[in-house]
Formats: C-alpha cells, sequence, structure tokens
C-alpha cells in the first residue's frame, strides 16, 4: 500500500519517494562504505560501515524512519 498524502496546496507527494531522494546511494571511500541522509535542510547526516550488507540495509531501516518523519509532519501540519 503506498502512503500518498495530499499537500495543502493540493499537490500529491509521496512520502516514500521524498526519502529516498533525501538518502544518497552507499559508495566506498577507503576501507569504508558510505551514505548519508538529509534529515532536514539543514541537518545531513553520515553513516559509515566496513560491510555493504550492513550499509545497504542500514539505509533501508532508515530510509524508512525518514519516511515515517515524514507522514508524521504533514499529518501534524494539517490537523
Amino acid at each position: 500500500m503506498t502512503n500518498i498524502i495530499e499537500s495543502r496546496f493540493g499537490t500529491l507527494v509521496d512520502a516514500r519517494r521524498v526519502a529516498l531522494g533525501a538518502a544518497s546511494g552507499v559508495t566506498k571511500k577507503g576501507s569504508f562504505y558510505v551514505f548519508s541522509i538529509r534529515v532536514e535542510a539543514d541537518d545531513v547526516r553520515e553513516y559509515s560501515f566496513t560491510n555493504r550488507q550492513r550499509a545497504v540495509s542500514a539505509r533501508e531501516v532508515l530510509i524508512g524512519h525518514l519516511e515515517q518523519k515524514i507522514m508524521h509532519n504533514f499529518k501534524k501540519q494539517v490537523g
């Protein structure tokens, strides 16, 4: 089930796609696998792992958390 929200301007917003757009891909820097997530406009968090599979799974978990945060913020603004 997709969670599409209507903003107060009438546009439809897919929280999953917004969350995916806020996360970078996993890249290798030296001996670490690194990705970053933009939580707010001025809050960018960078995560690094030594195992690629851990980095990919942590990225997916954090994208899910960010999606829930976006949904919560939209509901708080509307209600």
